[in-house]
Protein backbone atom coordinates (compact mmCIF):
# COMPACT_ATOMS: atom_id res chain seq x y z
CA UNK A 1 0.00 0.00 0.00
CA UNK A 2 1.04 3.60 -0.60
CA UNK A 3 0.25 6.86 1.19
CA UNK A 4 0.06 9.71 -1.30
CA UNK A 5 0.34 13.32 -0.16
CA UNK A 6 -0.24 16.09 -2.68
CA UNK A 7 0.16 19.82 -2.06
CA UNK A 8 -1.77 21.78 -4.71
CA UNK A 9 -3.23 25.21 -5.41
CA UNK A 10 -6.65 25.66 -3.75
CA UNK A 11 -8.52 26.46 -6.97
CA UNK A 12 -7.43 23.10 -8.44
CA UNK A 13 -9.06 20.98 -5.70
CA UNK A 14 -12.38 20.37 -7.48
CA UNK A 15 -10.65 19.46 -10.74
CA UNK A 16 -8.32 17.01 -8.97
CA UNK A 17 -11.18 15.50 -6.93
CA UNK A 18 -13.29 14.91 -10.04
CA UNK A 19 -10.36 13.37 -11.93
CA UNK A 20 -9.58 11.04 -9.02
CA UNK A 21 -13.25 10.10 -8.71
CA UNK A 22 -13.35 9.05 -12.35
CA UNK A 23 -10.24 6.96 -11.72
CA UNK A 24 -12.07 5.08 -8.95
CA UNK A 25 -10.52 6.65 -5.86
CA UNK A 26 -13.11 6.03 -3.13
CA UNK A 27 -11.87 8.50 -0.53
CA UNK A 28 -9.38 11.18 0.35
CA UNK A 29 -8.69 13.77 3.00
CA UNK A 30 -8.21 17.43 2.07
CA UNK A 31 -6.86 20.12 4.42
CA UNK A 32 -6.24 23.82 3.98
CA UNK A 33 -2.57 24.46 4.71
CA UNK A 34 -0.01 27.23 4.28
CA UNK A 35 3.59 26.94 3.21
CA UNK A 36 6.25 27.98 0.78
CA UNK A 37 8.74 26.37 -1.55
CA UNK A 38 11.16 27.81 -4.04
CA UNK A 39 8.91 30.81 -4.63
CA UNK A 40 9.54 31.94 -1.02
CA UNK A 41 6.04 33.33 -0.58
CA UNK A 42 4.58 36.13 -2.64
CA UNK A 43 4.08 39.88 -2.69
CA UNK A 44 0.62 41.39 -2.46
CA UNK A 45 -0.60 44.98 -2.73
CA UNK A 46 -3.18 46.13 -0.17
CA UNK A 47 -4.50 49.71 -0.23
CA UNK A 48 -1.57 50.82 -2.33
CA UNK A 49 1.11 49.37 -0.06
CA UNK A 50 3.14 46.28 -0.95
CA UNK A 51 3.23 43.47 1.60
CA UNK A 52 5.28 40.30 1.61
CA UNK A 53 3.30 37.16 2.37
CA UNK A 54 5.66 34.46 3.65
CA UNK A 55 3.21 31.59 3.60
CA UNK A 56 1.13 30.75 0.53
CA UNK A 57 -2.30 29.07 0.93
CA UNK A 58 -2.39 25.52 -0.45
CA UNK A 59 -4.51 22.39 -0.14
CA UNK A 60 -3.03 19.11 1.11
CA UNK A 61 -4.66 15.94 -0.23
CA UNK A 62 -3.96 12.62 1.48
CA UNK A 63 -4.87 9.28 -0.11
CA UNK A 64 -4.22 5.70 0.96
CA UNK A 65 -4.08 3.45 -2.12
CA UNK A 66 -3.12 -0.01 -3.25
CA UNK A 67 0.31 -0.47 -4.82
CA UNK A 68 -1.32 -1.12 -8.21
CA UNK A 69 -3.40 2.09 -8.25
CA UNK A 70 -0.80 4.49 -6.78
CA UNK A 71 1.07 5.33 -10.04
CA UNK A 72 -2.21 6.18 -11.79
CA UNK A 73 -3.26 8.39 -8.88
CA UNK A 74 0.03 10.30 -8.98
CA UNK A 75 -0.24 10.80 -12.75
CA UNK A 76 -3.86 11.94 -12.44
CA UNK A 77 -2.99 14.47 -9.73
CA UNK A 78 -0.07 15.75 -11.77
CA UNK A 79 -2.16 16.19 -14.91
CA UNK A 80 -5.21 17.75 -13.26
CA UNK A 81 -3.35 20.09 -10.87
CA UNK A 82 -0.93 21.38 -13.50
CA UNK A 83 -1.36 25.02 -14.55
CA UNK A 84 2.17 25.46 -15.95
CA UNK A 85 2.84 28.09 -13.30
CA UNK A 86 5.26 28.33 -10.40
CA UNK A 87 3.78 26.91 -7.21
CA UNK A 88 1.63 24.17 -8.75
CA UNK A 89 2.73 21.91 -5.89
CA UNK A 90 4.28 18.54 -5.22
CA UNK A 91 3.26 14.90 -4.79
CA UNK A 92 4.90 12.62 -2.24
CA UNK A 93 4.50 8.84 -2.17
CA UNK A 94 5.31 6.88 0.98
CA UNK A 95 5.05 3.20 1.85
CA UNK A 96 2.06 2.48 4.07
CA UNK A 97 2.74 -0.32 6.54
CA UNK A 98 -0.84 -1.06 7.52
CA UNK A 99 -4.42 0.15 7.51
CA UNK A 100 -7.37 -0.91 9.67
CA UNK A 101 -11.04 -0.13 9.07
CA UNK A 102 -12.29 0.75 12.55
CA UNK A 103 -15.90 -0.40 12.05
CA UNK A 104 -15.16 -3.90 10.68
CA UNK A 105 -11.58 -4.60 11.69
CA UNK A 106 -10.56 -5.25 8.07
CA UNK A 107 -6.86 -4.76 7.42
CA UNK A 108 -4.56 -4.08 4.48
CA UNK A 109 -5.96 -3.35 1.00
CA UNK A 110 -9.47 -4.44 2.04
CA UNK A 111 -9.54 -1.67 4.64
CA UNK A 112 -9.03 0.96 1.96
Amino acid sequence: MKYIIAIIKPHKLDEVREALGSLGVAGMTASEVKGFGRQKGQTEIYRGAEYSVNMVPKVKIEIAASDALAPQIVETIQNSANSDAIGDGKVFVLDLASAVRIRTGETGDTAL
